[in-house]
């Protein structure tokens, strides 16, 4: 596949899945763009926007448009864009995609529908209409704890037989066995939706991550898919090690992005605001969450 510059990429490799910074209720564009330059300077390989890392169920129309401009715009080519465009209204994710591949996005991360609950069937229709529609390159996501719906294999499986741009799947189901069969199936490029499985969906064909915890260390998540990509087993164990004790150690203090902008927040990287309905952690889990910190020693979060 190519950029939206002709560049030649491969959906593959760290890929941070990036925070929506707010600012007195209202999204923080100077921070947006530190963020960008962040993640680029740690070798961080696509940018992700829009995603549910992003609070985007939160952010208006215009803002949704204003964010996908911001990035595209601030990379500026360095790196290729991921933009989340999925929505349990197949109509919406079609003129979603469509409005990321006028705006510059590279290719578009589709989620399943959340809320409907739609069988397998259904489930094919939905993703089929949103290739059908655009030739951008498309990313699966499947995440059934969130959306209360899980995306089979064989699904999986038809639409990269008839979708050459159907060209990665983002597993969050944390079911290794899952990506095992579907691996013996089709050629589909498999990304970790879930940072601490990043390692062991390597081990077994993975091509990288769409990271969370790549916000707050960026150069850690890219030091783990570089030993993995390489097959450094005795330094991708170690680096998985720390991703592990760090993801679960400030993940368990809530859903996803409240841990980790609390994190972030602490760091001084970003103000510490959200969205409602999701509201500040309390005293206790920050208090835990800066112990971790500390544990590991993160100061600028840029090594690993």
């Amino acid at each position: 596949m190519v950029d939206s510059a002709g560049h030649a990429v491969e959906m593959r490799g760290s890929m941070t899945a990036l925070v929506t910074p707010f600012r007195d209720g209202e999204v923080d564009w100077p921070c947006v763009d530190r963020l960008v330059d962040r993640q680029i300077d740690a070798g961080t390989d696509w940018l992700v926007a829009l995603g549910t890392t992003a609070e985007s169920p939160t952010l208006a129309l215009e803002e949704r448009d204003r964010m996908l401009s911001a990035v595209v715009t601030r990379s500026a080519g360095r790196r290729p864009v991921l933009v989340g465009t999925g929505s349990n209204n197949t109509a919406e994710a079609v003129q979603r995609t469509k409005s990321a591949a006028a705006g510059g996005a590279d290719a578009a991360l589709v989620v399943t529908p959340s809320y409907n609950r739609p069988n397998q069937e259904g489930l094919y229709h939905h993703f089929a209409a949103v290739a059908d529609a655009t030739d951008l390159p498309i990313v699966l996501y499947n995440v059934p704890a969130r959306t209360g719906v899980d995306l089979g294999n064989d699904v999986v499986v038809r639409l990269r037989e008839r979708f050459s741009s159907v060209v990665a799947l983002k597993d969050a189901t944390g079911k290794l066995d899952h990506l095992t069969e579907l691996q013996r199936r089709c050629d589909i490029a498999v990304l970790s939706g879930d940072d601490v499985l990043t390692w062991p969906c390597m081990a077994l064909g993975g091509v990288g991550v769409v990271s969370v915890l790549g916000n707050l260390c960026p150069s850690l998540m890219k030091a783990l898919v570089t030993a993995g990509a390489a097959g450094q087993w005795v330094e991708g164990r170690r680096i998985h090690q720390k991703v592990d004790d760090l993801a679960g150690g400030i993940g368990r203090h809530g859903p996803n992005p409240l841990p980790i902008k609390t994190a972030m927040a602490v760091m001084g990287l970003l103000s510490e605001e959200f969205r409602l309905p999701l509201c500040p952690l309390d005293e206790a889990a920050r208090r835990d969450i800066e112990r971790v910190l500390r544990r590991h020693e993160i100061a600028e979060c840029q090594h690993a």
